[in-house]
């Protein structure tokens, strides 16, 4: 998927709804440790692996933005001080996600309820600091790239952003990013997607994302999907 390069600025909205998958999987994280049984490890250990990939996904995200849209803003924008502000953040979410890597092994080796808890409370201040971050970024950054970065350099940001996506875990991305997006909004990345991509997502990758979510948040809610 790559964004269209018709237009003359930047569809920063993308942006938003990327935003909204970390939104939701950042939110649902410190429930769904919470949820693992004391002592079941194969549970623990399907919620860790989880929470890897999510981890894996913000860090190459943030990695995107650090080495593409701050130089080119601190370039043409002259907002030293929002920069320096945005990259803060990023060095705050990276403690926070340390913090939080460094005890999923002893929990997922033991899934003890005490150790649980103690990387719920991680998971929480993770979430709050970056929605904290998602909100500036999109109220204050995203107008700025509209003005200064051009179309190409908007398309080769999306393009960095996909190339850190296994391809084994195109499918799920692509479902991940369509859940709860709008009808115009998949359409939007359905229509960007080459013919095979679409093609597949009808044929199999929406069965997959959905057996998938179905078996990761299960213990939620009483059983229930969110």
């Amino acid at each position: 998927m790559s964004p269209s390069t018709t237009s003359e600025r930047p569809h920063t909205h993308e942006m938003v709804v990327v935003h909204r998958v970390f939104r939701r999987e950042s939110a649902l994280l410190p429930r769904l440790v919470r949820a693992v049984p004391d002592g079941e490890t194969a549970r623990a250990a399907e919620v860790a692996a989880h929470m890897a990939e999510y981890m894996t996904g913000l860090h190459h995200h943030h990695t995107v933005e650090d080495e593409t849209i701050w130089p080119l803003l601190r370039e043409r924008a002259a907002d030293e001080e929002l920069i320096a502000r945005m990259e803060e953040q990023h060095a705050r979410i990276d403690r926070g996600r340390a913090a939080v890597t460094d005890r999923v092994p002893g929990w997922r080796r033991t899934a003890d309820h005490a150790a649980g808890e103690e990387l719920a409370l991680a998971l929480d201040e993770h979430l709050s600091a970056l929605l904290e971050h998602l909100d500036d970024e999109e109220r204050l950054v995203l107008p700025l790239v509209a003005d200064h970065l051009t179309v190409a350099e908007w398309d080769a940001v999306g393009r960095r952003g996909l190339e850190t996506v296994p391809r084994n875990k195109l499918m799920l991305a692509l479902g991940a990013l369509l859940e709860d997006a709008t009808p115009q909004e998949q359409a939007y990345f359905l229509g960007r997607a080459p013919l095979v991509g679409r093609l597949l997502w009808k044929a199999v990758g929406r069965r997959q994302y959905t057996a998938a979510r179905r078996a990761l948040r299960a213990p939620l809610d009483g059983g229930t999907e969110r």
